[in-house]
């Protein structure tokens, strides 16, 4: 098969023929017909996690089951499949209790094996991470549910537990946060969308967010305490760094409830972060770390209605040589939505 390799930290993607993948005992093999190319796949590029080369990165996909394992019962070639980032073993009390997305025995395609930047991608533990993609939901949209839709989801619904009329403050209006805009908007909640991007804010303005602030050396925390009469009831960090985090956390009103979404890389150590002012206002700083399959219904249900278009956060499809060339650079890129790679162009 052909699929995008990456023969150490920080070298040069290239795209070339590998041997296929054979379905693991309980998963499966999967054509890949759409993938995204997300941050965190250039988190793994450029060393921020223990990764193994040569490697094929890529975990947001969708696309057909080609092969079935021993011992799988639900699925069977043909059915057309989306799985969670982080797949569960299937075996453990977190995985029995569905929370697999904290499983301790846990793989995550692209990082602890083979990804989907590739023909084919090898998934294990079917019966428990594979979901189902309804008729009515695209492939392309599908793609992105793995990762950033799914993680927006659980960190709004699951973790922060929005309520409607709170106010929402989105920190990064790339895949994650434009997602986390469009549930809070379909959850009731007012949003505050901030980027460094004008053409990310002019996306996150067109898909519901009340006002769009410009993080260009602006006090962040200051303008969003403003516009939402004493800070946001919630805030989503969707990058990942000690300058987002922080700002999520100074823009909360008392009492108030961030959800970590993006990865923070160490700084000298560890990250910096205002504990000072998390214990003054009791705030709560709530991880979140993907979805679990289990979970992934009543959001399917949400897109398959209409309530959600997650169609509309994918801003370009591009084939493995242009993703290779745009993996490198992709935490400098201006991305106003969601790039997905198609392996079979």
């Amino acid at each position: 098969m052909r699929a995008m390799v990456v023969d150490a930290v920080r070298a040069q993607p290239e795209v070339r023929e590998v041997p296929d993948p054979s379905a693991p005992e309980g998963g499966v093999v999967v054509r890949v017909q759409a993938t995204g190319l997300c941050r965190s796949d250039w988190h793994a590029w450029a060393g921020h996690d223990d990764i193994a080369f040569p490697h094929v990165p890529g975990h947001e996909l969708a696309g057909e089951v080609v092969e079935v394992g021993a011992g799988v019962t639900r699925w069977q070639p043909g059915d057309r499949v989306t799985v969670p980032f982080v797949c569960g073993c299937g075996r453990c009390e977190w995985c029995a209790s569905g929370n697999a997305q904290v499983c301790p025995d846990q793989q995550q395609p692209g990082f602890t094996h083979w990804g989907s930047f590739a023909e084919l991608v090898a998934l294990h533990a079917a019966d428990t991470n594979l979901v189902a993609v309804p008729e009515e939901v695209e492939t392309t949209a599908a793609a992105a549910l793995g990762c950033r839709f799914a993680t927006a989801y659980r960190a709004l619904v699951g973790r922060a537990q929005v309520a409607p009329g709170e106010w929402v403050c989105v920190v990064g209006a790339g895949g994650v946060g434009l997602s986390a805009l469009m549930i809070a908007r379909a959850l009731g909640a007012r949003v505050v969308a901030v980027d460094r991007h004008a053409e990310a804010l002019e996306v996150a303005t067109g898909l519901g967010a009340e006002h769009a602030v410009l993080a260009d050396g602006a006090d962040v925390a200051a303008i969003v305490a403003d516009l939402t009469g004493g800070g946001s009831h919630v805030a989503v960090d969707a990058v990942g760094s000690e300058q987002t985090c922080s700002a999520a956390i100074l823009g909360l009103r008392r009492r108030g409830r961030l959800a970590q979404v993006g990865l923070l890389p160490p700084v000298d150590g560890h990250p910096r972060v205002p504990m000072d002012r998390v214990i003054a206002w009791e705030l709560d700083l709530l991880g979140s770390h993907g979805m679990a399959a289990v979970d992934y219904p009543a959001m399917m249900a949400l897109i398959a209605s209409g309530d959600l278009e997650q169609q509309r956060l994918v801003e370009r499809t591009v084939d493995l040589a242009e993703a290779s060339l745009l993996l490198p650079g992709f935490d400098r890129l201006t991305v106003a939505g969601m790039t997905i790679v198609d392996p079979a162009r």
